[in-house]
């Protein structure tokens, strides 16, 4: 009988602690979920919602040695700028500023044709003659009255006479440029033969763009590598319906190239071949009229650096330097690319790269052909005594 009452007595007692200890800590236990909404009802914070493919931009953990180049290591041409009606102003920053990154001469393809040729030759190189070279433009204004053709060609003539050192062929024509029929301006039109004819008897080359990316032809989706740009710049996109295909502009500025050996041509923007190398090379194989600049197409370059530095080698005559857009502070990035071995860097314009890019240096020789010798033996009245051998 002791015995059960022993047991009956701890059992209360048992019972007891719990009332007294356990319950108080569930109810505070509830009354703190009820108090706090839980984790998956909260609303997303800047944290934890999946950021937009414009606003990810990881910083890079990866450590490697790096050079900031701010000059070039030999003095160099740029053979692909713009400089619309400068003003005398202009032309002394531009001087300031070529001369901090060893840009020895500036090729101004923005010259226009008859007065406006005239006087931007005059304000360019009337106090520094030896610092800038000035190229024609084609004006389309008479372009639907007969022997539109012979006249550009007469223009051309004159416009040498008065300074210019090369013709510079703008991205309308293949694209937009139409008769008055509306009819497309193909790339190579017979009406302007005599044009092209006439830049080989001057012994001027003639700098043409053609077409654009090929990504700007291709649907504009998710999987566009040129998403971004074409979102910032929806101009730009090259739909069917209103443009030709890319391979058709491809086709019919190959033709060109083949009709008229005599003249030396620079396709701007590596052809718009710098993703595909190869290709290129065989344009070069095929066209041994043909050159290139390397004006704001860096970053295709950047993201092969073993075939880029192979490619540079194996073309060093036929690759010029250019920027296109003059911009004193980005040129560091074509000397890193060029000068230097370094590693998985930003590129300084993000809409022309979702990546990263590398050095790809080329031996010295190579740098000297691309940095001015190849523009010195393709634009005629260049100072030639301001570069090394």
């Amino acid at each position: 009988m002791k015995s059960w009452r022993a047991i009956a007595l701890l059992t209360v007692s048992f019972a007891a602690v719990v009332f007294l200890f356990v319950r108080p800590h569930a109810a505070a236990t509830r009354a703190s979920a009820l108090a706090e909404p839980s984790l998956e009802k909260q609303p997303a914070s800047q944290e934890s919602r999946t950021p937009t493919i414009e606003e990810y931009q990881p910083t890079s953990t990866l450590v490697t040695r790096e050079h900031k180049i701010e000059r070039a290591k030999f003095p160099f041409i740029d053979i692909h700028s713009h400089h619309w009606n400068p003003t005398p102003e202009h032309v002394e920053d531009l001087i300031k500023g070529m001369n901090s990154i060893n840009l020895r001469i500036l090729v101004n393809l923005s010259g226009g044709t008859g007065e406006e040729l005239r006087k931007t030759v005059l304000t360019m190189k009337g106090r520094y003659p030896d610092r800038f070279v000035v190229f024609a433009n084609m004006s389309y204004d008479d372009l639907n009255t007969p022997g539109f053709g012979k006249r550009v060609a007469a223009r051309l003539e004159q416009d040498v006479e008065n300074g210019a050192q090369g013709l510079k062929i703008f991205k309308d024509f293949g694209m937009e440029l139409k008769y008055a029929n509306g009819q497309r301006v193909h790339v190579d039109d017979p009406e302007f033969d005599l044009v092209f004819e006439k830049c080989a008897d001057l012994k001027i080359p003639v700098l043409i763009h053609v077409a654009e990316p090929s990504a700007f032809f291709d649907p504009w989706d998710y999987s566009n590598e040129r998403w971004l740009e074409l979102k910032q710049f929806p101009g730009r996109a090259r739909p069917p319906s209103a443009y030709p295909p890319f391979e058709t502009l491809m086709a019919e500025r190959n033709h060109l190239f083949s009709k008229h050996p005599r003249t030396n041509f620079i396709a701007a923007h590596l052809a718009f071949h710098g993703n595909d190398l190869q290709r290129l090379g065989k344009l070069f194989e095929a066209y041994p009229n043909v050159n290139v600049d390397i004006a704001a197409v860096l970053a295709e370059l950047g993201r092969q650096p073993y075939s880029a530095h192979d490619f540079l080698i194996k073309y060093q005559d036929r690759i010029l330097m250019g920027k296109d857009i003059y911009d004193v502070n980005e040129y560091k990035w074509y000397f890193r690319c060029l000068e230097t071995r370094d590693e998985y860097f930003e590129y300084y314009r993000k809409r022309h790269a979702f990546w990263r890019i590398y050095g790809f240096e080329v031996p010295d020789e190579v740098l000297k052909k691309v940095y001015y010798k190849n523009a010195l033996r393709l634009v005629p009245g260049m100072d030639r005594k301001a570069f090394p051998d």
